[in-house]
C-alpha cells in the first residue's frame, strides 16, 4: 500500500482519460475513454490514487438501486492527490493528500445548515448521480474534501469514506454509549469497521455475526465474539451468551430481511437496532412482542456525515481503527477485474473490501 505519495505533475491536461463505466443496467461495466474533467471555480481536480468497491456498486449495476443517469462512472470511496484548483478555492494546494466525502451538496439549505447534508434536495452522490472514482481523475467541490494524513495509505483513506464512516454513523444513530454491548450482523467492510469502532469507543462486548469462516476469524482477531450463523441460530446464541438479556445495540449491515429481524430479536430492554443494509424487500415485525413490550427501537441509517470524517480519520491515524486486514485485494483500473469483484459481492463472497488503484 502507498503510505506517502509520488506526485505526477500534469503539465497540460489531456483531452481524454480512462474510466470504468456503467453503460447499461444488468450488464458488465465497460472501460471507456471519456472527456477529461475540468474543475469549476469552487472545485478541485483530483488524481485518483485509490477507489474502494462497495456492495452498493453491485446494486447499481443490477438495478436494485437506481442511478441518476447513464452512462455513469461508479465509485464513491475515493482518496487521491489534488492536481489543480478552481479560482475560488482556498486552504488547499496542489499535491495535498485528501479523501472525498461522497456528496456534492448546496451547502445552504436547512439540511446542510443543520449538519444532515445527506438529505440536501440538490445533493449529488459520486458514483450514483455524478461520475465517481473508477477513473484516473475526479472533480469534486472543495468543501467535500478531508485531509488525509501521511500516516494513512490512500487505499485505507478510500474505504474509510463509506464502510468505516457508515459504521460510525450507525453507532452514532443508535446512540451507542461506552459500557454497552453491540451485535454486528455482517462482517464485510462495514462490519469489520463497526467491530473495531465499537471496541475503540468502549463497548463491553461485541458479537460479530456472519456465515464466512474467514470473516469470523478476522472479527475474533479484532476482539469480537464470533457467531457463525451457518451453524447456529444467532438470536438464540447471543441471548444465551448474554444470559437472556440481549444486546444494547445491534447493527444490520447486510441488507436481508432475515438478518434485520435477527438484529431486532437480539435486543435487550430499551435496545436499538440500526439498519444500514440495503434491500428492496420488506421485513416482518410484531410490534407488541418485539418493540412495545421492551421499548426497543428500529433506526434507519442513511450513509454518513462530513462532520464525522475528521474524528474517524484521527482514529485511523492513531491505529485505533486498523483497516489493513479489511483490504482483501488491490486491483488495477480493469473492467474484467472490477466486474468479477462485483459478482462476488452479489453472491456475498469471502472478500471484505477490494480497492482499485488507477
Amino acid at each position: 500500500m502507498d503510505s506517502g505519495f509520488n506526485r505526477q505533475v500534469l503539465a497540460s491536461p489531456p483531452n481524454q482519460m480512462k474510466a470504468i463505466r456503467l453503460v447499461q443496467i444488468g450488464q458488465p461495466l465497460q472501460l471507456c475513454d471519456v472527456p477529461f474533467p475540468a474543475p469549476g471555480i469552487d472545485d478541485v481536480l483530483l488524481r485518483v490514487k485509490a477507489a474502494g468497491i462497495c456492495h452498493s456498486d453491485a446494486h447499481y449495476r443490477a438495478g436494485r438501486s437506481s442511478t441518476g443517469r447513464l452512462p455513469l462512472t461508479p465509485g464513491h470511496e475515493v482518496a487521491g492527490i489534488i492536481e489543480s484548483l478552481g479560482t475560488a478555492v482556498r486552504g488547499w494546494k496542489p499535491g495535498d493528500r485528501v479523501c472525498v466525502h461522497y456528496l456534492a451538496t448546496c451547502g445552504t439549505c436547512s439540511y446542510c445548515s443543520s449538519g444532515t447534508e445527506q438529505f440536501c434536495p440538490s445533493a449529488q452522490m459520486i458514483g450514483k448521480h455524478r461520475d465517481g472514482g473508477y477513473a484516473e481523475f475526479l472533480v469534486m467541490p472543495a468543501k467535500s474534501l478531508c485531509r488525509l494524513p501521511v500516516e494513512i495509505p490512500f487505499e485505507i483513506g478510500a474505504i474509510m469514506m463509506c464502510s468505516s464512516a457508515t459504521a460510525l454513523h450507525a453507532l452514532t444513530k443508535a446512540r451507542f454509549k461506552p459500557g454497552e454491548s453491540v451485535a454486528v450482523f455482517g462482517l464485510g467492510g462495514l462490519g469489520i469497521s463497526a467491530v473495531q469502532l465499537a471496541r475503540a469507543l468502549g463497548a463491553t462486548e461485541v458479537f460479530g455475526i456472519d456465515i464466512k469462516p474467514a470473516k469470523l476469524d478476522l472479527a475474533k482477531a479484532l476482539g469480537a465474539i464470533p457467531v457463525d450463523a451457518s451453524r447456529t441460530d444467532p438470536v438464540k446464541t447471543i441471548l444465551g451468551l448474554t444470559r437472556g438479556r440481549g444486546v444494547d445495540v445491534s447493527l444490520e449491515l447486510i441488507g436481508l430481511p432475515l438478518t434485520m429481524r435477527q438484529a431486532l430479536l437480539t435486543l435487550a430492554v430499551k435496545g436499538r437496532a440500526a439498519l444500514a443494509g440495503i434491500t428492496e424487500k420488506a421485513m416482518e415485525v410484531y410490534p407488541y412482542q418485539e418493540l412495545l413490550n421492551k421499548e426497543a427501537e428500529i433506526i434507519g441509517v442513511s450513509d454518513h456525515l462530513v462532520s464525522e470524517l475528521p474524528p474517524l480519520i484521527e482514529l485511523a491515524r492513531q491505529t485505533k481503527l486498523d483497516l489493513k486486514s479489511a483490504i482483501s485485494r488491490v486491483i488495477p483500473l480493469d473492467a474484467n477485474e472490477i466486474n468479477r469483484t462485483l459478482d462476488r459481492l452479489d453472491s456475498f463472497g469471502d472478500e471484505i473490501r477490494v480497492v482499485i488503484t488507477p
